[in-house]
């Protein structure tokens, strides 16, 4: 599954305690990452893996404007679109888990 348009995204973890909101360009990578990549960043510490959330966009912009939008939101607000569109909060990243393809994982990589 190739796919370059963008993507705002919320993950959290198993016990809902922590949401992370974000801009990729790639579900696939993205969910890749918060489960085998930087053991560092801020979704490894909270053990962020479960995307719970995503909206599509055909302009990055738009993207950009939402995540922010929806960052300045409060937890009880995120909670609802959520739970509008997820209401039992499954994985939705689970369908998506295998790694990308080598290019992606290397573009990623080289931009640390």
């Amino acid at each position: 599954m190739r796919d370059h348009n963008p993507y705002v995204s919320i993950l959290t973890n198993m016990h809902r305690t922590t949401l992370y909101i974000g801009v990729t360009n790639s579900l696939q990578r993205r969910v890749w990452q918060h489960r085998h990549g930087d053991k560092d960043g801020f979704a490894q510490r909270y053990n962020l893996t479960r995307m719970v959330y995503f909206e599509h966009f055909r302009d990055v912009n738009n993207a950009i404007a939402r995540e922010k939008q929806l960052k300045g939101w409060l937890r009880a607000k995120k909670i609802a679109l959520i739970e509008r569109q997820n209401p039992r909060w499954e994985d939705l990243g689970e369908q998506l888990e295998q790694e990308p393809q080598i290019d992606n994982r290397e573009a990623w990589i080289s931009t640390k």
